[in-house]
């Protein structure tokens, strides 16, 4: 039987890559799958969606701002973007349609509701974005990753804690060589990220760390981000200490990585729990809501990673927390202990078998 589905999520990886880990599982169970995408007209899933052979339609709208008279225009956008969504979705005939987040996904569930049309929602943060509080009243199925998440929806759909659909991606992907980037096969490696664009106010903290790191036993694979890279090299820091710009199969490189320090990105998040590798987190506090730090809170209290925040970092503390995550045994079991405990391998699947049941009905 031929299923058809439309997915929306716009503005960032953040939204996108948890969009097609859904796409990707649904296609595992559904041979004859049918997929439009709709997205914005002018970001980056017009670029991204494309080249991986999905069909997209791109609408034009703009998130909120301070703006008055831009706020005034966005609200023209919107009514003539689920206007347009009407119009598609009456040419598609989507069994479902799921929105992951980001401002374009409002008419697109909106549209849906008012063709009587089922609908899903993702969310990937502890605490909601704009979009899908608003569209949560539209939703007859509410995933989120994240427990605390859930008095945020005022819906009268189903609301369930699903994890993130990126877990099983992770999962998937293939080890890197540890030798091959140039690290010792019998040496601990600590890979620090701080998300796909980098930070400079991290770097700036971890400097003055990496030049202490010359005679210590274990590596470590700093990832700078492309627009720091330049840079960040020019510094002189330790032969056991390795800068490189950008990764582009990061789970492969903390599958043989002993510690991640990373940002709270919920993307993030997800592969470090999947993965099960101890984890030091630092959460970026220039985010709307500070929802990083609330991700990372939650897995704190849990057990699951050491949280340490970026006001609170000194070159002692920075140090003495690494090396405390690196090699204390205890805590270490701790955490890979509580990751798997909260089992979140399945995420896709979850949300998959909760769809197809509600569509089926």
């Amino acid at each position: 039987m031929l299923m058809k589905m439309i997915i929306t999520a716009g503005g960032t990886m953040g939204h996108i890559n948890p969009a097609l880990a859904i796409i990707e599982e649904f296609k595992k169970h559904d041979k004859n799958l049918e997929v439009l995408y709709i997205g914005t007209h002018n970001r980056m899933e017009k670029d991204v969606i494309p080249s991986k052979g999905i069909a997209y339609e791109g609408i034009q709208i703009y998130g909120f701002s301070k703006d008055l008279l831009l706020d005034l225009k966005n609200i023209f956008y919107i009514h003539k973007a689920t206007k347009r969504c009407i119009e598609i979705m009456k040419n598609f005939k989507p069994d479902i349609v799921i929105g992951v987040g980001g401002y374009v996904t409002y008419p697109v569930l909106k549209a849906a509701k008012k063709m009587g049309i089922k609908t899903a929602i993702h969310e990937q943060n502890s605490i909601p974005g704009k979009s899908n509080k608003m569209i949560a009243k539209y939703a007859d199925f509410v995933a989120v990753t994240f427990e605390s998440s859930i008095p945020y929806f005022k819906t009268n759909g189903k609301i369930l804690v699903t994890g993130h659909p990126c877990g099983a991606w992770a999962l998937a992907r293939e080890k890197l060589n540890k030798e091959s980037l140039g690290f010792h096969r019998d040496k601990k490696l600590v890979t620090v990220v701080a998300g796909s664009l980098g930070s400079g106010s991290l770097n700036d903290k971890f400097l003055n760390v990496l030049k202490k790191l010359k005679g210590k036993d274990y590596e470590v694979c700093y990832i700078t981000g492309r627009g720091h890279y330049e840079e960040m090299k020019k510094e002189n820091v330790p032969k056991n200490v390795q800068f490189i710009p950008y990764c582009d199969n990061l789970p492969g490189l903390m599958k043989v990585s002993d510690l991640v320090v990373s940002r709270a990105g919920a993307g993030s998040l997800s592969e470090i729990l999947s993965l099960e590798i101890p984890s030091l987190i630092i959460p970026s506090p220039n985010v709307a809501n500070n929802h990083q730090y609330y991700n990372a809170k939650e897995l704190q209290e849990k057990g699951c990673i050491e949280l340490l925040e970026e006001k609170d970092i000194t070159e002692e503390i920075l140090l003495k927390a690494i090396e405390d995550c690196l090699y204390n045994k205890e805590k270490r079991l701790k955490m890979i202990q509580s990751m798997k405990k909260l089992d979140t391998k399945n995420s896709s699947l979850m949300i998959y078998q909760n769809i197809k049941e509600m569509i089926s009905k």
